[in-house]
């Protein structure tokens, strides 16, 4: 707000004054100079007259007309300058203020009337702007940590391993894992977890616990050992009333959408204690990863998010969050060196959602209908493939007579790559893809035929055969 303060135009009065009960001085309004001066002048005159004595009796000052020396127009010019600074300089510091609440503050975006985002660039000159969006982050993470909690369980595998005995026998123990899962699914029947593969290898049995500790038992869905993904199920009617009613289906987000620097929050089963909270920030996308776990006998080579969100033993299946709560990634696999650290990864959920709806879709084949290949093959793992200079697959090692693949022109020494559109790294994950298929379908495999000294890349198709 601009105030001109405009100054008195002297030169219309025909004299002023200055007083102070002590001494004074008039000027001669003809000749432009003083014309006197008085120790106890309280009067004023002309130069054709001479001063006079001030009225003792008279106790009060004369107003003046205008003066710039006038004792009471300073002091009033003085307020009302003192005023207006503070009006102003009040109204400019609550402008910044409210401006720079809007601009500044955390999950608050500043938006003029039209909903177009401002920018620092425009803020000074658009402090009328109103926030509209905001979203669960802002100091902390638990607002968003409570909401999210109820689509995020534990999951405990109990299965067999076998170890060599001292004596050089092979004996059988039982062996407990943990992992973490996220509810991405409903129906009817049953509630459809998404979790690793090599969270749920082997199991004899499965358990999910809830966000309310209660617990149930699961059974294995599907599987896709190629992107250690899987899926498990629970019965709805096993599950209490009152843990229903808590329970959440996630929210999916979209990975192709993140940047590097994004905030990012992990939740999962740690160290299998429960369920536990870790926060950091998107570090690198696309992230090529070789992956060999011998224990599950995965075997793979994927594009995964990187974050330095904590991502610990146990962690494994749950879920990788963005600012808004919505699942961006599932917590997979983190590098562990002691020169390392802060490095770990998670599935793009936009990869991941195809492989997990079509595990969730796609019914197993009766025994007496499920399809057979004809093959006798071996892995081909990453360490081979280095040393041989070999593709990883499955090595061809026999082709039964008379079988599909025999019709189809397979043959020893061929390295099966995919089948039906999807990596294979072992005979183990062809074995579990055939349980899908029907006999009589024909799909695509896709082999890497020696030729020289180099492999080349054919699809073949197969008319699957019938197991029994």
């Amino acid at each position: 707000m601009d105030q001109n303060f405009n100054n008195e135009n002297r030169s219309s009065d025909p004299f002023y004054s200055y007083q102070n009960g002590a001494q004074g001085y008039y000027r001669d309004p003809n000749q432009g100079q003083a014309a006197g001066y008085g120790a106890a002048g309280t009067g004023y005159g002309s130069a054709a007259q001479p001063q006079q004595e001030p009225k003792k009796k008279e106790k009060k000052q004369k107003r003046d007309r205008g003066g710039s020396g006038g004792f009471g127009v300073k002091l009033a010019k003085c307020a009302a300058f003192a005023v207006t600074f503070g009006l102003i300089s009040g109204l400019v510091f609550e402008g910044v203020h409210v401006a720079s609440e809007k601009l500044f503050s955390d999950g608050v975006q500043a938006e003029d009337s039209d909903g177009n985002v401002l920018t620092q660039a425009n803020a000074d000159s658009r402090l009328e702007t109103t926030s509209t969006s905001q979203t669960y982050i802002g100091a902390d993470v638990s607002d968003m940590v409570d909401e999210v909690m109820p689509s995020i369980v534990a999951i405990t595998n109990v299965s067999e391993q076998e170890y060599r005995s001292f004596w050089g026998g092979r004996e059988m123990y039982e062996s407990t894992s943990c992992g973490s899962g996220i509810i991405v699914s409903q129906d009817d029947d049953y509630l459809y977890i998404v979790t690793n593969n090599h969270v749920v290898e082997g199991a004899n049995s499965l358990t999910v616990a809830f966000a309310d500790n209660s617990t149930v038992s699961a059974e294995v869905k599907g599987t896709d050992p190629s992107t250690d993904l899987a899926v498990i199920k629970v019965e709805r009617d096993s599950i209490e009333e009152e843990a229903m009613q808590h329970i959440k289906i996630a929210t999916l987000g979209d990975s192709d959408a993140l940047r590097v620097g994004e905030m990012s929050v992990a939740i999962g089963n740690a160290l299998g204690y429960g369920q536990s909270v870790t926060v950091g920030y998107i570090s690198a996308l696309d992230r090529e990863v070789s992956i060999a776990d011998s224990e599950s006998g995965t075997d793979y080579t994927a594009e995964l998010i990187q974050t330095d969100a904590a991502i610990n033993p146990g962690n494994s299946g749950g879920a990788l969050l963005n600012a808004h709560g919505e699942v961006i990634g599932i917590n997979s696999v983190k590098y562990s060196d002691t020169s390392v650290e802060g490095i770990g990864y998670a599935i793009p959920i936009s990869t991941a959602m195809p492989i997990i709806e079509d595990l969730i879709t796609k019914e197993k084949v009766d025994e007496s209908d499920s399809a057979w290949i004809g093959i006798a093959g071996v892995d081909v793992t990453s360490d081979v493939a280095r040393a041989y200079g070999m593709p990883t697959g499955v090595f061809v090692a026999q082709v039964t007579k008379g079988s599909a693949a025999e019709s189809a022109g397979l043959r020893y020494g061929d390295i099966i790559t995919a089948f039906d559109g999807k990596a294979i790294s072992s005979m183990e994950e062809l074995s579990t893809r055939l349980q899908y298929y029907k006999a009589g379908e024909t799909v695509d495999v896709t082999i890497q035929r020696i030729a020289g000294e180099t492999y080349e890349e054919q699809n073949v198709s197969v008319t699957l055969g019938k197991k029994n």
